[in-house]
């Protein structure tokens, strides 16, 4: 096994993982899964990024196209001027938030970076952009490689593996190297959780994600609020509150130093709790 990366260098800013971390989402979209429409309105949007820094949220990330299964892809213009406002107004109404762009597309990555975010998450793996690779190399920034089989349009229709921890692995580990090619330093693994697996994939997955420690590098678990939770559990994204913070806490038995989430608070406090069970004689009481 290599040894795990703790640290991640946003812009300049050292970002301690050997404690895991929240990323907050902020869709910026009409028609996201679970809160789309909720933050296009400039107000609104603030309004959230604050409580989710009060809250404890390390990152943000921003995403301008919606990924929920059988959407579609919209044009780069209209992502860049849903994502780009945004950044900058975050950028100067919290200028020592750490901020993520969520795009497939390198031009959009290229702007929201110099508009003031820090790190790039890609759902594609740029399979649909095959300059993303070389645009993150030269901005330097961290960039998250999730693995998903299909395009959103299509992925959930009919998902299907022979192993799907060994197919996700090796999807990673090339990808790693050719993130290496373009040198990309700072790199998070993304298992995909709800991006072309089936309810069983994702529990597999989950139940297997230490495995990927074995790449040395941080993981991510976005498992917020998503359809692996609400069809087991026969409940709606609304609902799924219960049911994503139970996950959270076996992501991180399972390693994982990032938990993206809607719900900012719920996690910080899985956090606190997971540390407390992995260190009891740690236990501080104010």
């Amino acid at each position: 096994m290599l040894n795990p990366q703790t640290t991640l260098n946003c812009k300049g800013r050292l970002v301690d993982l050997s404690t895991p971390k929240v990323m907050g989402i902020l869709n910026v979209t009409p028609d996201s899964f679970f809160d789309g429409g909720q933050y296009t309105a400039e107000d609104a949007m603030l309004h959230q990024v604050e409580k989710m820094i009060e809250e404890g949220a390390d990152f943000i990330d921003i995403g301008g196209m919606s990924s929920r299964p059988g959407a579609e892809i919209i044009s780069v213009d209209e992502e860049l001027g849903r994502v780009i406002p945004v950044v900058r107004a975050i950028g100067k109404r919290f200028p020592d938030s750490i901020l993520s762009i969520d795009t497939v597309r390198s031009r959009v990555a290229r702007e929201a970076v110099a508009a003031g975010a820090s790190m790039v998450n890609d759902i594609s793996a740029a399979r649909f952009d095959e300059q993303l690779f070389e645009t993150v190399g030269k901005l330097q920034v961290p960039y998250v490689l999730m693995h998903m089989q299909g395009k959103p349009s299509d992925m959930q229709k009919a998902p299907t593996y022979d192993s799907v921890l060994t197919e996700v692995l090796d999807f990673l580990i090339d990808k790693l190297e050719q993130l290496r090619h373009h040198n990309v330093k700072d790199v998070v693994i993304d298992p995909g959780f709800g991006f072309g697996k089936a309810l069983s994939h994702n529990y597999e997955l989950l139940s297997q994600m230490s495995v990927f420690k074995t790449l040395g590098l941080p993981i991510l678990a976005g498992v917020s609020r998503k359809s692996m939770i609400c069809k087991l559990l026969k409940v709606n994204p609304a609902q799924a509150l219960n049911g994503t913070t139970a996950l959270h806490m076996i992501a991180l038995q399972q390693g994982a130093s990032i938990l993206r989430v809607h719900d900012v608070r719920p996690a910080v406090e899985v956090i606190q709790l997971w540390q407390a069970v992995a260190a009891p004689n740690d236990i501080k009481f104010g």
